[in-house]
């Protein structure tokens, strides 16, 4: 009854801290972004309203951001404060071990990371797809005039492959589309290759133009040149194709999976698409790693106090971050793998936490 009392008490304390230093840092990153940007607020007039329903949905992102290192520091602060006030001191005094002082901490830190998987996940890409709309409408930033290199598969068969997508005149140059054989996928049976390619939105549909069709036999290659060709059996708008050129930030974990497998269809790279979507669900679990990397050395009392402490978390929080982007780097450059690539840094301080809590625990 007792440690449930405990428990209750720490668990408490320590998810207030959190909340707290949440809506601090969340209140200071939206002021220096505000600073930041209000000259071209006020160039492109924008109305109070939207300025305000932009940093509503801006949230999300910082708060996602700011998780970690929020309960890192109320971790510090709560073993810190109760370090200080010798009431640490009375809980070992009562036989209550280091390992058994920190569970608390570390089961609401894994219920909190899971709930970071879910909100950055899911809820964070909603809300920078607003954010997205507002910079491009309301500040003209980001507008995507041409978008390159696109590739997609159009049906089950056909991937088309777009070098050159002019948005203003909704308009593809260099244009390849592949059709392969239903019942063997590797077989190609015919290919059009246009100089360029448009809608035509009277029809419906895609005309190409300036090309050449090819058509695969078993043994032999007809090859027809044209001016003009509708190809209606395209499956794909205009709008389909600015979708395509969306940021990672703005998809969930399920679109960010599906456009990893998607271009690992058309033959393009998803190293970087798979180092995103297993950094959101690493990024979550750092809760729990910097937990027992910092609530170890808050627990114990030092010389300088808090501000001591408070210095050491911070500096641990800023090799972690370097560890995270170094990793990624190589990750990027394929010398790594995508899971090992985004679980790195989380590997590399668990077990450094795990030496410290043990040398902290005798």
């Amino acid at each position: 009854m007792k440690m449930k009392i405990l428990d209750r008490y720490l668990i408490k304390q320590f998810l207030q801290s959190v909340l707290f230093g949440l809506i601090t840092f969340t209140v200071i990153f939206v002021i220096i972004d505000m600073m930041e940007k209000l000259g071209d607020f006020i160039d492109q007039n924008v109305d109070a309203s939207m300025i305000v329903e932009y940093y509503i949905v801006f949230m999300p992102e910082i708060i996602r951001l700011m998780t970690p290192v929020a309960v890192l520091l109320a971790s510090l602060f709560t073993a810190g404060k109760m370090s200080n006030l010798n009431e640490l001191t009375a809980i070992k005094a009562a036989g209550i071990s280091l390992y058994r002082f920190m569970t608390p901490f570390i089961i609401t830190s894994f219920f909190i990371s899971i709930l970071l998987v879910y909100f950055g996940g899911y809820i964070v890409p909603m809300a920078n797809k607003h954010k997205v709309y507002i910079e491009q409408t309301y500040l003209k930033k980001g507008i995507v005039y041409f978008g390159s290199n696109i590739y997609f598969q159009d049906t089950k068969n056909r991937i088309v492959t777009i070098n050159l997508y002019d948005v203003a005149n909704d308009q593809a140059n260099q244009v390849s589309i592949q059709e392969f054989d239903p019942d063997d996928e590797t077989k190609i049976t015919k290919r059009y290759d246009a100089f360029r390619m448009k809608f035509d939105t009277l029809k419906n549909q895609w005309t190409l133009y300036n090309g050449v069709e090819r058509e695969f036999g078993d043994t032999t290659e007809n090859v027809r040149r044209f001016a003009v060709k509708e190809f209606p059996g395209l499956n794909f708008k205009p709008e389909d194709v600015i979708k395509k050129q969306r940021k990672p930030e703005e998809m969930s974990l399920e679109e960010l999976r599906n456009f990893a497998d998607e271009q690992r269809r058309t033959g393009n790279n998803p190293i970087a698409i798979e180092i995103e979507y297993q950094s959101r669900i690493s990024f979550a679990f750092s809760c729990i790693v910097v937990v027992l990397f910092g609530l170890p050395i808050s627990a114990n009392k030092r010389r300088g106090g808090l501000a001591l402490q408070f210095g050491i978390n911070l500096l641990i929080t800023f090799i972690y971050l370097v560890f995270m982007k170094v990793s990624q780097a190589f990750g990027k450059n394929g010398l790594l793998d995508p899971f090992l690539t985004a679980w790195f840094a989380n590997f590399v301080f668990l077990t450094a936490a795990i030496f410290n809590l043990r040398y902290a625990s005798k």
